[in-house]
Formats: structure tokens, C-alpha cells, sequence
């Protein structure tokens, strides 16, 4: 079976859906089906010593059965070629003639015959539209929903996900299948004390706070989390501890920069090495996320690895990540998050059940499990063909 992948994001963007791609990637080849797979992407706006591209040279050394197709285009020009133009100009002229093609980042590009997936990790545009830019709104509000008309089969992460596409796509359900991201193996806890020593050194950590690591935007309700974090603070009801902010800036994140520069005890790290993640876990008192709506939400799930509590919203996929070892809280409700604040910071029990559950609850989320079901998924719809 011959498969073209958009490998785009996993090109470009170091965390979030470039992260989930290679991840699942690498984990399919892994596999040894004996599956070609043809990597597609904009390849005009790429410096041949991108690290994206050094990457990928590096998995064409270590996996023969993978090729690259790169598209005599920008990223941006690609788009407007693809999905606002909407020009017929099928992926198949730069892959050449393959089985299926898989679309990992929400939107199908044009396509002859071969049977088609894809991937839509969350419809925050539709529950949260105030958390996006008006221009990328709109046009995932006219993208999305083409492609999924389009697709012969659709991934989502997580049963909540699959629930939205039912409910504001019309989605039917048997074309819909939730395939689960993986945690990697290294979120596990950090027991090398010069380990632990150089990461709180080279970010200047102090004795005790709370971590949130992703993109700074306002749809991880970091706004809310800095209010409840001044309130619990304020108290004398709990040690003395900061907030510590990790990511890079998003789209619309100057009044969250403006907020955290201005609140006494809130650290700014900026964006953070994956390897050093491990060790923030562990050094941190627990992991605060409450965001407004995730697809999954890898972070807390990494901090159960890790064995450290982690506060997370009662929405969306987020309580179906955690289980029952996550502190739930309404993520539009500074009391309850100032409470569950509260609740890391001195519920003993919380540690002991993340230090002995949590690396289990973690490994439920394996690449290699999401693999195999890809894979079958491949193998079922590749036998579609389409008129």
C-alpha cells in the first residue's frame, strides 16, 4: 500500500499537531507493514538547512520506505491554491498515483481517485470562537466542513471530540473512529538529583509552584488561572509557591503577557527543551490546565507519567484524559480553580495517588497502540475507492 501524508505541520511547528504527526509517524514505521509512505509538503518557503527538513532526511535514512513529495510552493501560497482558490490540482501530481491519503491537520487537499482520512483534533473554532483570529475562523469554518464532507473516513482524539463532530457537523458516527495519542515513554519521574538540580537552575525555578506548559493563548484560560492563583496566594492557608508559565506566545496573547508581568510570584519561561519537561514535572508541586476545550490535552497526561497531580478543566476531553486522578474544576469559575489550587498545594492524598496511578493512567495513551489502529484504519478504508 502506497500512502500520502501531509507532512506540513510536522515540518514547522515544534509542539502541538507537528508533534502528534511525527509521533504517529515515526511509530507507524516502526510497524514494518511494508506500507510506502510519501510524505507531501510546501517546499518554497524552506531554507535547505531547516531543522524540519534535517529531520526528515534523517527518517528517510532510517526508514527506506518512506519518500518525500515537496510542492514547488509556500505554505501560505499552498493554501491559497488548495482552499480558498479551491484549484483542481490534485496531490497526486507531486505524490504520483497512491492507495489513500491522509490529511493529519483538519483540511483535505484536492485529490483524484485515492480514498481519503482525515484528522480534526478539535472544533475549537465552533465552541470557543472568541479564542481565535476572525481570518482563521473563517476560514476554518468554510475548510473544515468541506473536508469532512470529502473525507471517507475521519480521525478524532478523543470521544468528546467525536461527540462535537456528531453534534455541530452532522457527522455520521460509523465514518468517525477515535484513535487515541500517545505519551511518550520519557514522561516518567526524574530520580537523577543533578538532573533535577540543572533544570531548576537553568530556569531559575524556585522551591515550590504549580507548571502549565503550552501555547500562550486565550484558549488555555490562563487569565482565570492567574486571578484564582493571586486569590489562593493572598491566603495564609497554603506555603509560600509562584506559577509558572511555559510556552511560547500565541495568537491574541498580549493581555496574558501583560497580566503575568504585572502579577507578583508569575514566572515566564518561554518556550521549553521536550527533554527538560520530565523534570519540570517532577520538581513541580502539580500541573495546572484549565483549559476551555482541548481535542486531548497532552500535558496533564505527562504529569501523571511523571507522577505529579494535575489540575485540569471538567470539559471537553480533558476528564476523559485524567480519569479519576485529575482535580476537576469549571474552567469559568476562579472560585473553583482558586479551591483546586488549594487542593494541590496541600492534599497529601493527591500526591500519593499520582506517584502510584498515575504512570499507569499514562500509559493507557501509547503511539504504538495509536499505531496498529492506524493502521488498520488504513488497511479499511484503502480498499474504498472512490468515483
Amino acid at each position: 500500500m502506497k500512502i500520502a501524508l501531509d507532512y506540513n505541520a510536522a515540518l514547522r511547528q515544534p509542539a502541538g499537531i507537528g508533534r502528534y504527526t511525527r509521533e504517529l509517524v515515526r511509530a507507524f514505521l516502526r510497524l514494518n507493514t511494508g506500507a510506502e509512505l510519501v510524505l507531501f509538503y510546501a517546499a518554497r518557503d524552506l531554507p535547505p538547512d531547516h531543522p524540519g527538513l534535517h529531520a526528515l532526511r534523517e527518517l528517510q535514512a532510517e526508514f527506506a520506505q518512506v519518500r518525500a513529495a515537496p510542492i514547488p510552493l509556500g505554505e501560505r501560497w499552498l493554501t491559497i491554491v488548495w482552499q480558498r482558490a479551491r484549484l483542481p490540482l490534485p496531490v497526486e501530481r507531486w505524490t504520483g498515483p497512491v492507495d489513500l491519503v491522509h490529511a493529519p491537520d483538519f483540511v483535505l487537499p484536492p485529490v483524484r481517485r485515492a480514498p481519503t482520512l482525515l484528522t480534526v483534533h478539535d472544533l475549537t473554532f465552533r465552541i470557543h470562537p472568541e479564542t481565535a483570529h476572525a481570518n482563521l475562523r473563517r476560514y476554518l469554518d468554510r475548510a473544515v466542513p468541506r473536508s469532512l464532507r470529502r473525507a471517507t473516513h475521519v480521525v478524532v482524539d478523543s470521544e468528546s471530540s467525536r461527540r462535537d463532530l456528531e453534534r455541530l457537523m452532522q457527522v455520521p458516527p460509523a465514518k468517525v473512529s477515535v484513535l487515541y495519542p500517545g505519551v511518550g515513554q520519557h514522561f516518567r519521574r526524574v530520580t537523577a538529583e543533578d538532573k533535577l538540580a540543572a533544570v531548576r537552575h537553568k530556569y531559575e525555578l524556585p522551591e515550590q509552584f504549580l507548571f502549565f506548559i503550552g501555547t500562550l493563548e486565550p484558549r488555555k484560560n490562563l487569565e482565570r488561572l492567574m486571578q484564582a492563583f493571586e486569590r489562593v496566594r493572598s491566603t495564609q492557608h497554603v506555603p509560600p509557591f509562584e506559577l509558572v508559565l511555559g510556552g511560547k506566545p500565541g495568537w491574541l496573547s498580549a493581555p496574558i503577557l501583560e497580566r503575568a508581568r504585572h502579577t507578583p510570584g508569575v514566572r515566564l519561561l518561554g518556550p521549553i527543551a521536550e527533554d527538560d519537561l520530565p523534570a519540570l514535572y517532577t520538581l513541580a508541586s502539580g500541573c495546572v490546565y484549565p483549559s476551555l476545550y482541548e481535542g486531548f490535552g497532552f500535558p496533564p497526561l505527562e504529569a501523571l507519567g511523571c507522577g505529579t497531580p494535575a489540575l485540569v478543566a471538567n470539559t471537553s476531553s480533558l476528564p476523559e484524559v485524567v480519569g479519576d486522578l485529575g482535580i476537576l474544576v469549571d474552567p469559568m469559575d476562579i472560585t473553583a480553580i482558586a479551591h483546586g489550587i488549594e487542593r494541590l498545594l496541600t492534599e497529601q492524598t493527591l500526591w500519593m495517588e499520582a506517584a502510584t496511578r498515575g504512570p499507569s493512567q499514562a500509559a493507557k495513551f501509547t503511539w504504538e497502540r495509536a499505531a496498529e489502529q492506524l493502521w488498520h484504519i488504513y488497511q479499511t478504508i484503502g480498499q474504498t475507492t472512490t468515483p
